[in-house]
């Protein structure tokens, strides 16, 4: 006869998971901890150091008075919560739990220590969930007596604000284990997102590659770590710049998710930055020691305080020109949008197309725009009429003989830009300041296309002009410092934040933004996440203000492709080749919104 096995016992429904043990408590899982307490869970909070079990209790206690204090918890509540947990420095303690969360340090030899003492412990049928982003969970599930029932469980920091959750299942990993721990995160009013086991999982995985090139990119010296970060909050809308993130999260351990990372792509771009090795290797992590990328007023504070770096008040070293009178050559909305700046600071600009009518066209959009404006309480009547009169349409080129400062706002065609910026040297007046608009051109060869590549210089604005406060200021080899200071001064002016940067492609913002989009493209063809994931992931986890689809939707799937070819061709990087399925697309005319399908479809207008 053969011998009958007895079923292993299936992970219990999510209304079961009452009882959670949550080992190690840090920062992470001191959040994870309060997100529990407070959805009705107990919860046993497990660490070898009594301090930290101490400090997670304080935490919970000011955590829990604050929301009383704003009328999210009643007095009553709070103590039902506080109830709820209770500490102790012994796994053993772990033993009635219906599901444990373990958030000790990323190291395997650590984490494979905890979950071997967790086997001895724990009932059949608890879940055992790895807090991991960069180790393997197959590998911890495969070292496990009952590989079924490990599983990921990556919050966010801080966990109790962030509203993603990644659930990392592996091969080995029971569907019930799954599906129960999915309800739970969804019961703590998170939005659970299923992911497959590779280092970083989705947001991580996009993340940190972008914090790694913004990090190589410092270390280079192309741009002050000031310029990196508001480059990136004020181009892109993120809640924090990558350097500034990079210390909240520790140097070591983005340099430890960096290393998984790279030996699972192989790809460059996620090889560490030497730079993290330096820092890491000096014990300067960040916040948590006082000191990485920036200064801290103490370790574990995130008040930033100046040091040696610190640009100081004579950031400026040259006087630069006098500017009452602006050229703005164009007739697009970048256009348009750029004369309404200069407008509504006070300059008196020539907006020059080619042809009377398109200019008028282009004031009329300003005036549109203005009236907006008007509606919305930013602007009173009388500054928006004396704004649009200071905007003198031209139908050629010759207008600007006169202005002290000349933006090119055209096609982003370098042959049409250098015969543009052959006219402009033409018809200019001595001493005035050449500005283009370029985002992956190089402005030397625009500057010499005239006779003066002194004066010549690179003004990025961001779409929409008038809203995006960033201004990347382009300096070529050949720019003069007086024309660079007179940029930068008429950037206050127009109360835009300048930046500087030098002449490679894509400057600060795109050479960082478009890699990232590009690896976003990757994961969806290499079928590891959808595009709504990837989208939720990034704006739940990450805090974007748009997810990489609907971004590139918007942006448009060609111009992308476009500025990923040339970054592409000006670092020669295999990593920064443009995803096939980007190039599909746009092959077949699937463009975005503007031709009504591209990652997603849309409305035709």
């Amino acid at each position: 006869m053969g011998r009958t096995s007895t079923p292993e016992p299936s992970p219990a429904p999510s209304l079961s998971l009452r009882t959670v043990a949550v080992i190690g408590l840090g920062t992470m899982g001191t959040g994870i901890a309060e997100v529990l307490t407070r959805a009705g869970r107990e919860v046993i909070g497990i660490d070898i150091s009594e301090a930290a079990a101490r400090t997670a209790v304080a935490a919970l206690e000011s955590a829990t008075a604050r929301a009383v204090r704003r009328e999210k918890l009643t007095e009553e509540e709070r103590t039902a919560v506080l109830g709820r947990f209770r500490t102790s420095t012994e796994l053993a303690d772990a033993a009635g739990a219906d599901l444990v969360i373990e958030v000790v340090p990323e190291h395997y030899e650590t984490k494979h220590e905890v979950f071997t003492a967790l086997d001895a412990v724990v009932r059949p049928e608890t879940i055992l969930a790895t807090g991991t982003n960069a180790l393997s969970v197959t590998r911890l599930a495969a070292d496990s007596a009952r590989p079924e029932r490990v599983l990921g469980l990556h919050f966010f920091n801080p966990a109790p604000a962030m509203k993603l959750v990644e659930v990392v299942s592996s091969v080995l990993t029971a569907p019930a284990a799954v599906a129960a721990v999915t309800d739970l995160a969804r019961d703590l009013g998170k939005e659970p997102v299923a992911v497959g086991d590779r280092p970083g999982f989705v947001a991580d995985g996009l993340l940190f590659g972008y914090l790694n090139q913004a990090a190589a990119m410092y270390e280079a010296k192309y741009a002050t770590r000031e310029d990196i970060d508001a480059a990136m909050k004020l181009g892109c809308g993120l809640p924090m710049g990558p350097l500034a993130l990079l210390d909240l999260i520790g140097i070591d351990t983005a340099r430890t998710v960096l290393e998984a990372m790279y030996a699972a792509s192989r790809d460059r771009l996620h090889a560490p930055a030497p730079i993290l090795g330096q820092l890491s290797e000096a014990g300067l992590n960040g916040r948590k020691s006082g000191r990485g990328f920036y200064s801290y007023a103490a370790p574990g504070s995130g008040e930033v305080v100046p040091d040696d770096l610190t640009p100081g008040d004579a950031h400026e070293t040259a006087a630069g020109r006098t500017v009452r009178r602006v050229g703005v050559a164009g007739s697009g909305t970048m256009a348009s949008g750029i004369a309404e700046v200069f407008a509504k600071a006070g300059y008196e600009v020539v907006l020059a197309a080619r042809g009377l009518d398109k200019a008028e066209k282009a004031k009329g959009r300003i005036d549109r725009s203005l009236r907006r404006s008007v509606e919305k309480g930013r602007l009173t009547e009388e500054a928006a009429r004396e704004a649009l009169e200071r905007v003198t349409p031209a139908g050629a080129l010759d207008a600007f003989a006169e202005v002290d400062l000349a933006v090119e706002a055209v096609a982003e065609d370098l042959a049409v830009k250098q015969q543009l910026f052959a006219t402009l040297d033409k018809v200019c007046k001595p001493g005035a300041v050449l500005a283009t608009t370029t985002s992956s051109l190089p402005v030397i060869a625009c500057a010499r296309a005239t006779s003066r590549p002194r004066d010549v210089i690179g003004m990025h604005f961001f779409n929409p002009a008038p809203a995006m406060k960033l201004v990347e200021v382009v300096r070529t080899v050949l720019t003069s410092e007086e024309a660079h200071a007179t940029v930068r001064a008429v950037c206050r002016q127009v109360r835009k934040h300048p930046v500087d940067c030098g002449d490679r492609a894509g400057f600060i913002v795109n050479a960082l933004l478009f890699p990232y989009l590009n690896n976003a493209v990757k994961m969806v063809q290499e079928h590891y996440a959808s595009p709504d994931d990837i989208d939720a992931a990034m704006k739940l986890g990450g805090g974007y203000p748009m997810g990489p689809f609907e971004l590139l939707d918007v942006v448009g799937l060609d111009v992308s492709l476009a500025i990923e070819k040339v970054l592409h061709r000006a670092f020669r990087d295999p990593g920064l080749a443009p995803a096939p399925l980007l190039e599909h697309l746009v092959a077949a005319g699937c463009l975005g919104r503007k031709t009504g399908r591209g990652f997603r479809e849309y409305a035709r207008a």
